[in-house]
């Protein structure tokens, strides 16, 4: 198993924070990471996601597995078969104040591929998160809220 994970402190409630997180629609605005999403996050259903790696771009077909709204969503995914590589991608909003939150991204990978995919995940997966939490307190921060 191959594990990343960020954690970005973002200035904003988590209702702020979920509300960008979820709408998948509007990733192409702000996330450089998965730069393109549809579906709804809701517990079963399917997400649509568009991914940026260090040789290409990958569409990932993804299942809502974890579902407590304000405080966190996961979804599953496979690349061709989930024997060969699948991952869960997981999203957690911890309120550390009225208006401050603890946003920690993890995903955790396995299958049979993993060891030729380790660097990659290591390296630009990694900085790859760090940029996605770094454009979500950005987005989170300079979004109005009325």
């Amino acid at each position: 198993m191959k594990e990343n994970c960020n954690e970005v402190i973002i200035d904003a409630t988590a209702d702020q924070v979920w509300d960008v997180l979820t709408d998948l629609e509007s990733y192409s605005e702000w996330n450089p990471l998965l730069y393109r999403g549809k579906g709804t996050v809701e517990l079963g259903e399917t997400v649509v996601v568009d991914a940026k790696t260090a040789t290409k771009d990958i569409n990932f077909v993804c299942k809502v597995v974890t579902l407590e709204p304000k405080k966190e969503f996961a979804w599953k995914f496979h690349v061709i078969h989930p024997i060969l590589f699948r991952g869960v991608h997981s999203f957690q909003i911890e309120p550390l104040g009225e208006n401050q939150v603890k946003f920690i991204d993890r995903e955790t990978f396995k299958g049979l591929l993993l060891p030729t995919q380790s660097k990659d995940l290591t390296t630009h997966g990694l900085d790859a998160m760090v940029e996605m939490g770094k454009a979500l307190k950005k987005r989170v921060e300079k979004t109005p809220h009325y």
